[in-house]
């Protein structure tokens, strides 16, 4: 070994040597074709042996169903266009990018970008980054096909690496996915399933929405300090080459046309987001929620991408034409053009992703593999602590192999709760348990529908760039995200601090 290679350090060489063996894997497009290739064959095996498991809830036996018989054929060639267009990423990522387009070819971004980064304490930038990730999650997609890419923005605006950038965004948004200091969507849709699995035990009984939100809100802190250290001190390091240039010169004031067309901006901006608010409060408002029980903001909620999409055009719109950019209708336009066709990679690989993933959907193997694994976990003979972070590594192992976090706790929840609550355990910190195991995994995993769109975001920065340069990236803060937040699930509950509003 020679005195340079010694002088890096052991962790960094071996993330260097997943990054080598990962990106010398087969073109992503081609890697999905023999992952679609071997789920097929897979599935044909697995349905001739009679593989089966017993549904927890229902009592019904579940079996596989080969893509090699005559309906697994029909299905395959009826759905081919169907799971494409329907695949989430895809509609998301589209609309948003025609909003972000315009407002990138306008100056917007970049002015915006460019100042934030000039006034941004440097070692401050890798935390705000996260912490934004986090809160993202509330917003369902946007923080994927929005803020990922505008990281890598800021941080080259910052004379620092994009990818670093994405990593920490990526790091935030899906990594600590569990994580906020607001309820969301998901803890409503997890609950549900906690009550109706724990009412198999005890009919009275249920869990709140809000039965997780003291510990979410606390580990908000612990993702960004621990998402923002492994940035500063692991990630980041390993794309500092030698021989790599990064600009680090202080990006340039802002001229007269460009602070006022802002200063119009930010006057849309207020109006703008007081008409949402509006929408939202007033009873009569079109994206008020009808159910009283549920999310006051859920149709804004789920409509975020387009919202943010919409005010990214027109904030682009305002502020080309404010600073001289824009002339004439055709130039907005055009930005939106040249934005989808950055895209051409992207719905290529989409394309074959979306068929695997709903292949492995379709055949049962998801969940034949999810309760199989549940059941083994739960034969074991733990102590409470044990049994948490025991269930916390299974449902990170579980998460490589199903994308979707509502359909595992559907699979796991009647298994679990029932099994844990008759052994004191409360059903809210068996929640908690499950959701670190998903978040903790997400990042690491090429089955989460978002993993091809991040590889696609980081090509735009590195063309050489693969899906093992996004796991020796991601692998550092799913590792360090399990550990810190597993130690802190078991403290809490052993201190018996609540985990939520009961």
């Amino acid at each position: 070994m020679s005195k340079v290679q010694q002088d890096v350090p052991l962790s960094q060489r071996w993330l260097d040597r997943i990054e080598r063996a990962g990106n010398r894997l087969p073109h992503p497009v081609v890697l999905f074709i023999y992952f679609c290739a071997i789920v097929v064959l897979l599935s044909a095996w697995l349905t001739a042996t009679g593989a089966n498991v017993q549904n927890p809830s229902s009592g019904e036996w579940l079996y596989t169903r080969s893509l090699l018989s005559r309906d697994g054929l029909l299905w395959m060639l009826h759905n081919a266009v169907g799971n494409f267009v329907s695949f989430a990423p895809v509609g998301s990522v589209i609309v948003a990018i025609m909003g972000i387009a315009v407002a990138e070819h306008s100056g917007l971004l970049g002015h915006v970008l460019t100042q934030f980064a000039r006034r941004a304490p440097p070692k401050a930038l890798s935390a705000v980054i996260v912490f934004t990730g986090v809160l993202s999650s509330i917003g369902f997609d946007s923080g994927y096909v929005v803020l990922i890419p505008l990281a890598a923005i800021v941080f080259r605006a910052a004379g620092r690496s994009p990818l670093a950038g994405i990593a920490a965004a990526f790091a935030g948004v899906s990594g600590g996915f569990s994580a906020n200091i607001l309820l969301g969507p998901v803890d409503a849709i997890l609950a549900g399933i906690s009550t109706e699995s724990l009412q198999l035990i005890d009919p009275q009984a249920s869990v709140s929405v809000s039965a997780n939100y003291y510990f979410t809100a606390f580990s908000t802190l612990l993702i960004t300090l621990v998402g923002a250290w492994v940035t500063e001190t692991l990630v980041e390091p390993r794309l500092q080459r030698p021989g790599q240039t990064e600009s680090t010169s202080t990006p340039p004031e802002a001229s007269a046309s460009e602070t006022k067309a802002l200063r119009r901006v930010l006057i849309f901006s207020v109006f703008y987001v007081a008409a949402l608010i509006a929408a939202v409060v007033h009873p009569q408002g079109p994206l008020r929620n009808p159910d009283p029980s549920g999310m006051a903001a859920l149709p804004l909620l789920q409509g975020i991408v387009v919202f943010i999409a919409a005010y990214g055009a027109l904030a682009g719109i305002i502020f080309g034409y404010s600073s001289g950019r824009f002339t004439r209708s055709k130039d907005w336009v055009d930005a939106m053009e040249s934005g989808m066709s950055t895209l051409a990679g992207y719905l290529v690989l989409m394309f074959f992703a979306a068929q695997f993933v709903n292949y492995f959907s379709w055949t049962g193997i998801g969940a034949l593999t999810a309760i199989k694994g549940a059941q083994w976990l739960a034969g074991l003979e733990l102590s409470t602590t044990s049994l948490l972070i025991s269930f916390v590594l299974c449902s990170a192992a579980i998460n490589l192999l199903i994308g979707s976090a509502s359909a595992k706790w559907a699979l796991m929840a009647p298994i679990f709760v029932p099994m844990l609550a008759m052994l004191d355990v409360a059903p809210e910190a068996v929640q908690m348990a499950y959701r670190i195991g998903d978040s903790s995994t997400n990042i690491i995993t090429p089955l989460m529908p978002y993993f091809g769109v991040v590889v696609a975001f980081m090509q735009r920065h590195d063309s050489k760039a693969g899906m093992g340069t996004l796991l020796a990236l991601m692998l550092p803060y799913s590792l360090c995200f399990i550990v810190s937040w597993s130690v802190l699930l078991a403290a809490w509950v052993g201190l018996g601090i609540p985990l939520g509003p009961k």
